[in-house]
């Protein structure tokens, strides 16, 4: 190993020498990787492929002590951090340039208790870790809708998809967690411990420490779920989506609808000559009683005359699989996302004309149905307080080709400012994109004051920075 200068919290840099290096690395369970290294490349890459940054020195954790160590080593130092669980962020934060980068991604463990419906997870797991471990006893955790993603990550931001209806949103469903603070402290955090911290991790992202370990409540679920694509042509679009909001006025909680407008993939059960063009698809889960859910499905594939129809009785494991084709690692992101509380006319309008104007093949818009048992807790309860939002809307331009970048950029941001009229003014933070800080404040809300005196407490250097970032203000003196 050799002296390395790693960027520090000034946006200068440090030097580090071998030795401190060498007993580091000594003291770790896991590992030290610096560039040149044979894993570094692969500790660096994430899912988005805009991303490409080269920490100056990487630690990959093996457990909770290798956190504290890395975590107390960049603070002895100062050193810019980052840090990886799934590295599924659209903003791309889990890899800084030049600083140190905290890897998570070896620490997968899921521990499941049937007995009392509990699961204990750690922070590299990905959903499909959560879902594989939590099924074979017929239970989950309410997350996400694609497996890679990390489950770390999507709590910390609330976390939402086909269970939130019925069962809230995930951190709806985090019981306790222990907490790395910025000093090198391990915090246990649940209602009754240390209850000021607890309440900002639940929505605020990764502003406050590094969770090494998730307590989540479980749920009855499947093992088999109603659920799958209803595919319309797009020419259908306005009056199906119409439909689909009247039909959602009276969906029970086990039903959740999304809907995902783009060209369509050449999917096996569509015929051949609708492949690659512009259609309009209802997905939707229906996660009680098999029989109920053929009753409160009806009114969503009665609408119009689908190209096809293919809800059936499915795994929930496979389920929470059906989209990760389509999002695998390896392409260029970006997203755009507003909140609505309704579905108006005109921002449909929004939507139709978009979609009309699609860059790329891979470019879609997906708008992800919420409320029901989500809506019905109080908005300080976490800090996450989007709960009257109905709708979350996300523009994903993906595309592969550098040369895209710009008009793939364009129309997203293009959607996204044509829609603003209709939406809340929320924002939901894990689909806020790298430069997109000045809507962290208003994502928050009332909540936002709250958080900056709580990151004051726990980060007041702001050593987790590398996120949507809550500053910790100074304090305001009376005189």
């Amino acid at each position: 190993m050799l002296d390395t200068n790693i960027v520090n919290l000034d946006t200068g840099s440090t030097t580090i020498s071998a030795s401190e290096i060498e007993a580091l690395a000594g003291r770790l369970r896991g590992s030290v990787l610096e560039p040149g290294d044979a894993s570094y490349d692969d500790a660096r890459s994430i899912w988005n492929a805009m991303i490409d940054r080269r920490p100056g020195l990487i630690m990959r954790c093996a457990g909770a002590s290798d956190v504290v160590h890395a975590v107390r080593f960049a603070r002895e130092h100062g050193l810019l951090v980052s840090v990886r669980g799934g590295g599924h962020n659209i903003a791309g934060n889990a890899v800084c340039d030049g600083g140190l980068l905290i890897d998570l991604s070896q620490m997968r463990s899921v521990r499941v208790d049937p007995s009392i419906r509990r699961a204990w997870v750690e922070p590299g797991a990905l959903l499909a870790d959560l879902d594989k471990e939590t099924q074979a006893f017929a239970l989950a955790v309410p997350t996400g809708i694609n497996s890679t993603t990390g489950v770390a990550g999507l709590t910390l931001g609330g976390g939402f998809g086909w269970l939130t209806r019925k069962f809230g949103l995930t951190i709806d469903n985090l019981i306790s967690a222990d907490v790395v603070t910025a000093n090198g402290e391990v915090l246990r955090t649940s209602l009754s411990e240390n209850p000021d911290l607890f309440w900002a991790i639940c929505g605020g992202g990764g502003n406050f420490g590094i969770v090494t370990a998730f307590e989540f409540q479980l749920h009855q679920v499947g093992p088999q779920v109603l659920s799958g694509l209803v595919v319309h042509p797009f020419a259908a679009a306005r009056s199906v989506l119409k439909a689909y909001r009247k039909a959602l006025e009276t969906a029970p909680d086990e039903l959740t609808c999304w809907v995902v407008m783009r060209q369509a993939p050449p999917l096996p059960f569509l015929p051949a000559e609708w492949h690659g063009k512009e259609v309009i698809v209802l997905a939707m889960c229906y996660c009680g009683d098999l029989q109920d859910g053929e009753k409160a499905t009806a009114p969503l594939r009665s609408i119009g005359m689908p190209i096809a129809d293919v809800v059936a009785p499915t795994p929930f494991v496979a389920w929470q699989q059906a989209f990760d084709p389509l999002l695998t690692p390896g392409a260029r992101n970006y997203w755009k996302s507003h909140d609505f509380t309704e579905l108006s006319d005109k921002a449909i309008d929004v939507l139709v004309d978009a979609i009309g104007r699609l860059p790329g093949p891979e470019c879609e818009v997906f708008l992800g149905h919420v409320g029901g048992a989500a809506g019905r807790i109080s908005t300080d309860a976490t800090a996450f307080p989007q709960r009257s939002a109905h709708y979350v809307m996300n523009v994903h331009a993906r595309w592969r080709e550098i040369r895209m970048d710009r008009p793939c950029i364009d129309w997203a941001r293009d959607l996204f400012d044509a829609a603003r009229p209709y939406a809340a003014g929320t924002a939901y933070i894990n689909f806020m994109p790298e430069d997109e800080t000045d809507r962290v404040e208003a994502a928050y809300g009332a909540n936002y004051q709250r958080l900056v005196e709580i990151k004051r407490k726990y980060d007041p250097l702001n050593v987790f920075r590398m996120n949507q970032n809550i500053r910790p203000r100074a304090q305001v003196r009376a005189a």
